[in-house]
């Protein structure tokens, strides 16, 4: 049922049409590769069956596994690529970029991408002034899950500012609900760059966020520490962490939000919309027992972070060129926001379109974010200081939790660590 009332809402919109007509494609064979399997496997095949339907092309599916390079690097080698891969991160569409191995956008699917995404979207998938990349499916990384039930109980809203979120954590302890659960465990201390990303945005602004992220900026800056001492002022109470800060130090991800939402031992939790999936495993629904509000405003800036795939064209012809043009488009965006589990930065695709109400709800926040919104920074960075357990950006976070009166040796570490990994 899904399946046919996705294509035809998807077919019939003709004003986003990327490939106008039908049937011109018709005896070309794409192959496309990503790392989805399983239901987000599913709902792809499903856009691409609307891009088959519209087009006449046949479209083959081959499934990366979770290291795409692993999969990708061995048949770029052998001049034997898909014609079209989905890359998780921007880092390596660079990388590839840089060996050549990657087909620039044509004009018309250049022009689909400004029509449809705001230029920082544009930039993201540029390298020395072409465009190869689409953003095509984005994770929302600037919200935090709460049990309403706890809120209510110790009489608490939803904070919209970072002084709220201490105080509202003041009263739920207070009450005698610990206000949150912490994954810092060195396997998934991943949390705390984004708990620390959101906060940096939102103080220090996207300008001086994006040239942190390129180290123009040093991580001794100033505005670094001043983001450290805002973060303390949470991760520096172990009352306010779930078993403090040794529990908080073992915690994986998956746990972290089962701990609030199975187990209760929480108010709240970090995670992006993803989280929804580990909620799934526990009683709790999401939208009743567990809600979201958007990360609280630090300083001026309303933060909206982001993660994602990329897509990209390794290889020539019109059939690689038009499925990146109906990715860009609004068109493809509806199928798969219908089909759920999905968040865009395409502008054109309306919060209307989105099945799940808490992606609508967080569409809405990023759209209002509009030029502001940003991605994550510990994936622009060098993999080896932005994400390796046990190191980088990953452990002197981790270490911070442990010592958080330590702000300037904490700054010392990350810039030794990024001076290192940017060479």
């Amino acid at each position: 049922m899904i399946l046919s009332s996705a294509a035809a809402c998807g077919g019939g919109d003709d004003g986003d049409s990327a490939a106008e007509g039908g049937g011109e494609l018709k005896g070309t064979t794409i192959e496309v590769a990503a790392k989805w399997t399983g239901p987000e496997e599913e709902n792809f095949r499903k856009v691409l069956d609307a891009f088959q339907k519209k087009t006449g092309a046949t479209v083959n599916y081959a499934s990366t596994g979770e290291n795409t390079d692993a999969f990708l690097g061995p048949r770029i080698e052998a001049g034997n690529p898909p014609d079209v891969a989905i890359l998780p991160q921007p880092g390596l569409m660079q990388q590839y970029a840089e060996k050549g191995s990657l087909k620039p956008l044509s004009d018309d699917v250049v022009a689909e991408v400004e029509k449809n995404f705001t230029p920082y979207w544009k930039e993201l998938g540029s390298a020395d002034g072409k465009t190869y990349g689409v953003m095509i499916k984005a994770a929302y990384k600037s919200i935090l899950w709460y049990r309403p039930q706890a809120f209510d109980d110790a009489g608490v809203q939803p904070p919209t500012t970072w002084d709220e979120l201490v105080k509202a954590a003041g009263t739920l302890q207070e009450s005698g609900t610990t206000p949150f659960t912490l994954a810092a465990g060195s396997d998934d201390s991943w949390t705390l760059t984004d708990w620390f990303e959101n906060v940096y945005l939102s103080q220090a602004g996207p300008e001086n966020y994006d040239k942190l992220a390129k180290h123009e900026i040093k991580w001794t800056d100033p505005t670094v520490g001043k983001a450290l001492e805002t973060l303390a002022q949470i991760w520096g109470k172990p009352d306010f962490l779930n078993g403090g800060v040794a529990t908080a130090t073992k915690t994986k991800f998956d746990e972290s939000v089962t701990q609030v939402f199975g187990q209760e031992k929480g108010a709240m939790v970090y995670g992006g919309d993803f989280a929804a999936a580990n909620i799934a495993t526990t009683d709790a629904k999401v939208g009743t027992d567990a809600k979201v509000f958007a990360f609280p405003k630090a300083g001026d800036t309303a933060p909206a972070i982001l993660g994602g795939d990329v897509a990209v064209a390794l290889k020539d012809g019109e059939g690689a060129q038009e499925l990146m043009k109906f990715l860009a488009s609004p068109e493809a965006g509806k199928v798969w926001a219908g089909l759920g589990g999905y968040l865009t930065p395409n502008k054109n695709v309306s919060p209307d379109a989105y099945a799940d109400p808490i992606a609508k709800e967080l569409i809405g926040q990023l759209q209002q974010a509009g030029d502001a919104a940003r991605y994550d920074m510990s994936d622009l960075t060098p993999a080896a200081f932005g994400a390796t357990p046990g190191d980088g950006m990953w452990e002197a976070l981790r270490s911070f939790v442990q010592n958080p009166d330590d702000v300037e040796g904490t700054q010392k570490k990350l810039e030794a660590k990024a001076a290192e990994a940017y060479k």
